[in-house]
């Protein structure tokens, strides 16, 4: 099964998609940016209506980790050292639309932009990741050395 179609397979997909809701769209080589939707639950949100901080945090690092998967043809994946996010406006139950950015890509680190906008075009969150490429994980391997 291909890194795409693995994600989004349903209960045997990938677990932390699943609870985002993700959905991947589209990967725009020329400028290494994914664009994924997401749709966010009830679940997800406080009392305040909106998604909660650091789970805001897990919708960017999804949009911006697949944009790096989608440059390497599914063979890498990001493992985070540092995010840095920006909560712009509060992001409310429904649908929500994820860009992710390859900003610079190197043998030991990887450099990541995210963006998350609602669907009349209101800029929500934006974030950046500075990130170590190891192979991609699935559920067959975490793609961690043993």
């Amino acid at each position: 099964m291909d890194w795409e179609k693995e994600i989004q397979a349903g209960a045997d997909g990938s677990p932390h998609s699943n609870l985002l809701g993700s959905r991947f769209v589209s990967f725009d080589e020329a400028t290494s940016t994914a664009t994924m939707r997401f749709t966010v639950r009830k679940e997800m949100c406080t009392w305040r209506g909106g998604v909660q901080g650091g789970l805001v945090a897990g919708y960017l690092d999804d949009v911006m980790g697949y944009a790096y998967v989608a440059a390497t043809g599914g063979e890498m994946a990001p493992l985070n050292l540092e995010i840095s996010m920006s909560l712009i406006r509060l992001i409310p139950e429904g649908p929500l639309i994820g860009k992710g950015r390859v900003v610079k890509s190197g043998r030991k680190v990887v450099f990541l932009e995210g963006e998350l906008w609602s669907e009349d075009g209101k800029l929500m969150a934006r974030s950046t990741s500075t990130a170590l490429p190891t192979p991609r994980p699935s559920s067959s391997g975490t793609g961690m050395p043993d």
